[in-house]
């Protein structure tokens, strides 16, 4: 059920058609809503920093754009300048209000599907919290010199160093509407006010006078779901050709991963799940018996415990320019000043 409202809402965001009146009719109380929480936050002094400079990486549309890819790059920048950096979540979609130090083998039930891929590809503490602010306070108590946080740049009490935004650059912002009559969770013109924004993928509807850095998502290995074997792209095609394949996703656009699959030369059926969605060993009982499954790496760690057969994930990395990785790198060391 709730797979067929995105897709429907989804279809009205970014495909030709109109939203319908009584999804317009709501933009004005979104848009006073959204005015509101930019006057005040309620429970917390205003412009909270907690010490360490913060690095926030969000979109300003509902829905995946490619945040985490980025904040793990980051990560991997700081490292290489011999930073310690930590990140931030609110773990979306999580069944507990915790504040928890997420480990490589936390249940994703309880921290979050994105936040233990996190702790898996970095080497930073991830701590989530269903408070922004409670998270980052963890951190800042930790021997950190950065912190990133996952999502945030619509948090108005929350005082940072950097911002960037992230736009998924096949979709743009769609109908340009606030929600729910559109994707936007705040007006476009929040662009303008941002550090960097970072495109995944080409931006085909770019305003003109817009300053992006593009980034690309690359596949180059596909591994088992119980991190036995680990095939090139081009082997583990030639493995299954001709054999049924099963493509799984259940991410913010997952359109992306089938379209990645299709250009890579791996050929699927596709079954799509909503966002976030936790998985059950049910979920893949309709699938052709021999079939193999193929699955982000972020759907991988919510299915491993499920002990699924011939089940495979597509890990990516994120690429950069080297010029616009010099300019992140060196806005890092001014942030951190002597510590490197």
């Amino acid at each position: 059920m709730r797979a067929a409202i995105e897709n429907w809402l989804l279809r009205h965001w970014y495909g030709d058609s109109h939203p319908p009146w009584y999804l317009r009719m709501l933009e004005p109380l979104y848009r006073l809503a959204y005015q509101r929480t930019q006057k005040s936050a309620s429970g917390e002094p205003r412009n909270y920093h907690p010490g360490v400079p913060l690095i926030v990486v969000g979109n300003l549309t509902a829905g995946g754009s490619g945040k985490t890819p980025l904040v793990i790059r980051l990560c991997e920048l700081a490292v290489e300048l011999g930073l310690k950096p930590g990140i931030a979540s609110t773990g979306y979609g999580r069944d507990s209000k915790e504040t928890l130090l997420v480990r490589t083998d936390s249940d994703t039930r309880a921290c979050g599907d994105e936040p233990v891929l996190l702790a898996q590809r970095t080497s930073a503490p991830v701590v989530v919290a269903h408070r922004r602010i409670d998270a980052l306070r963890e951190l800042a108590d930790m021997d950190l010199d950065l912190l990133v946080s996952d999502d945030g740049l619509q948090q108005a009490d929350l005082d940072r160093d950097v911002e960037i935004c992230v736009v998924d650059g096949e979709r743009g912002f769609g109908n340009g509407r606030l929600l729910p009559a559109g994707p936007l969770r705040e007006p476009a013109g929040r662009l303008a006010k941002v550090d960097y924004v970072v495109t995944n993928g080409k931006w085909r509807d770019k305003p003109e006078e817009l300053a992006i850095n593009v980034m690309e998502l690359r596949a180059d290995v596909v591994r088992s779901l119980d991190e036995a074997h680990e095939y090139s792209v081009e082997d583990f095609r030639n493995l299954h050709t001709g054999t049924g394949l099963h493509a799984v996703a259940a991410i913010g656009n997952p359109e992306r991963f089938f379209l990645m699959l299709e250009s890579l030369g791996i050929e699927t059926s596709r079954q799509v799940f909503p966002d976030h969605h936790p998985f059950a060993a049910s979920d893949f009982d309709s699938i052709k018996a021999g079939s193999a499954i193929i699955m982000t790496e972020k759907d991988a760690v919510k299915c491993r415990p499920l002990g699924l057969q011939n089940a495979w994930y597509v890990p990516v990395s994120t690429v950069l320019t080297g010029e616009f990785e010099q300019v992140l790198k060196e806005h890092m060391a001014k942030l951190t000043g002597d510590k490197i």
